[in-house]
């Protein structure tokens, strides 16, 4: 996809709902959920998943639940829930008072489960594990029954309320669907339904020591809360039968329509839950909301506006085909969103002192500036002018190249909101490093005037070195450098050496000390994040949100070039 598109992409499944909206398919309102399980932090694929199922309900009016699919007390946990609803809420939608837990309908999905039982359509299987997996079959290989296959009802009701009572350790039974064996679609080879687990819920606490399969939990929670059209993505589109099955065999209120939709990939990231618990486990990052990570607390602390993931999402679109969409698609979403909405600022990274030899030593001038240059409304501040500054170090330049426009020996530059100033002399230290710069300001060239015509093509941005606050500067970048590094036999190799640079010299005007999360671009120099942690010393500190420009972009195409 184009970077560069503003334009929303194709939405197949909001053609499908409107078809049914216009034909009068349902008596209820259109109803959506976002269904995670509490076993995580949610991603960036996980935000495409919230704002579909959102923006759907939106559009048409209808409602959207938040549910917990937590079944499996093993992986989940409160830490997860919050982090969920938090997440969700962070991203701008609102499920309003219907947050729901699968562990809500254990009593009926147990109830359930036993009119299986009693209909013929279930039984309790006491093999082992590995032996239920050796029968299963393959792609070409059809499956062999089980033994307890044609257990009678009574025996196999008998055997899961005692399953249900605790009686039998992990392992010994388990109750599964009687379908068929031989079906080409292995998940409809008499699927599992209930598991022994003596592990005590976040919710429950110890009162269910058998918990049910998330593929028989999923579509029996859609159909209790009236749920029209279950979006999940493309991996679950051979379990539709099952899905589909399950509602048919049961007495369930309704029959949701399962739809798939294409999840979202994205290049130099890694969205595996299990490979980003490694990264957090092992170290490699600073924990779940470390800023280089796609997670949406990491994001979060990044910098990225809420409103970029959404123009995101709709930008994509929603297909049946996948494919991996470039992670410059994003980082300009996010550029757009921080135009508008971030005020400016002038910060200087690598300083490089100058002094101002003719500026008075006890002086310092204030200049009105606008916050913001495209929008009043974010208001002015003062920047105050010093006797000695600090600019970037990148500004100067000893022995200057073509087209170079800014500070150099006995050259001269505008200061940003400030006077002309020429470089009369440079200081060296005792390795031949350039320590300071000796300059001198014209005080005819304030408010942008040069009253005598010359011209004075380089702008440049500075900071006092009296009254500037020390920063420390985390450069963030990609965490990888290979565009798909989950497929790599180890994704650790290709590690970015450079997804994290700390600059501990940097300052920056005094408005910077702001409130944690508060955002700014750097004039010149990108988009900046006020970090919620602060340095050891007290210094402020800014995570780099995303670069003014694609600089990712023109070292493809020059890669690209020159393969």
């Amino acid at each position: 996809m184009d970077p560069k598109s503003t334009e929303p992409a194709a939405n197949f499944i909001r053609q499908i709902v409107s078809g049914d909206v216009a034909a009068q398919k349902y008596a209820r309102q259109i109803t959506t959920r976002f269904p995670p399980e509490p076993n995580g932090y949610l991603h960036i694929g996980h935000a495409k998943s919230i704002w579909l199922n959102f923006s759907i309900a939106n559009e048409f009016e209808g409602i959207c639940n938040l549910r917990l699919d937590d079944t499996n007390p093993d992986k989940e946990s409160d830490e997860y829930a919050h982090a969920i609803a938090e997440d969700v809420r962070w991203l701008g939608f609102d499920w309003e008072q219907r947050l729901f837990h699968a562990s809500d309908y254990f009593a009926q999905l147990y109830e359930f489960a036993c009119e299986l039982i009693v209909g013929g359509n279930a039984y309790v299987d006491s093999q082992s594990a590995e032996q239920i997996r050796e029968q299963r079959g393959s792609l070409t290989e059809a499956g062999v029954n089980s033994p307890f296959r044609d257990r009678d009802v009574a025996t196999n009701l008998d055997l899961f309320k005692r399953m249900r009572a605790g009686e039998f350790d992990e392992g010994a039974h388990i109750l599964r669907a009687r379908i068929d064996m031989a079906s080409p679609n292995i998940n409809m080879r008499d699927p599992a339904l209930y598991r022994i687990r003596k592990t005590a819920h976040q919710r429950t606490g110890d009162e269910w020591p058998i918990y049910p399969m998330y593929d028989f939990t999923h579509c029996v929670s859609d159909a209790l809360e009236g749920v029209t059209h279950s979006l999940c993505t493309l991996e679950f589109e051979d379990h539709r039968p099952l899905y589909d099955w399950v509602l048919d065999t049961l007495t369930v209120p309704c029959h949701p329509q399962q739809i798939e939709f294409a999840r979202l990939e994205l290049n130099y990231t890694i969205t595996s839950k299990r490979k980003l618990l490694e990264l957090v486990e092992e170290h490699i990052v600073d924990g779940w909301d470390d800023p280089r990570l796609p997670t949406l607390k990491g994001m979060r602390r990044r910098g990225y506006p809420a409103a970029a993931l959404r123009d995101f999402c709709d930008r994509i679109g929603v297909t049946k085909k996948q494919t991996v969409i470039d992670t410059g698609v994003l980082e300009n979403c996010v550029r757009e969103a921080l135009d508008s909405s971030a005020p400016r600022a002038m910060a200087v990274l690598r300083p490089l002192k100058i002094v101002l030899t003719n500026f008075p030593v006890d002086q310092t001038e204030s200049f009105e500036v606008q916050n913001h240059p495209k929008d009043t409304a974010f208001g002015t501040r003062k920047v105050s002018l010093t006797r000695e500054i600090y600019i970037e170090r990148d500004d100067f330049m000893l022995e200057p190249v073509k087209k170079f426009h800014r500070l150099a020996p006995g050259r001269e530059v505008r200061l940003r909101y400030g006077y002309v100033i020429r470089c009369d002399e440079v200081i060296t230290d005792s390795v031949g490093e350039i320590s300071e710069l000796r300059c001198s300001y014209d005080p005819l060239t304030g408010g942008g005037q040069t009253p005598d015509g010359r011209k004075v093509k380089g702008i440049i941005h500075w900071v006092s070195a009296d009254l500037g606050i020390p920063l420390r500067v985390h450069l963030l970048d990609r965490l990888f450098n290979h565009p798909d590094p989950g497929s790599a036999e180890d994704y650790r190799k290709h590690l970015n050496p450079d997804s994290r640079v700390t600059l501990d010299g940097a300052f920056g005007e005094p408005m910077l000390a702001a409130s944690d999360g508060a955002m700014f671009q750097f004039e010149r120099l990108g988009y900046f994040c006020r970090d919620t942690v602060a340095a050891a010393d007290g210094r402020t500190v800014f995570n780099r949100t995303v670069t003014l420009r694609d600089a990712w972009a023109k070292l493809t195409a020059s890669a690209s070039s020159s393969a």
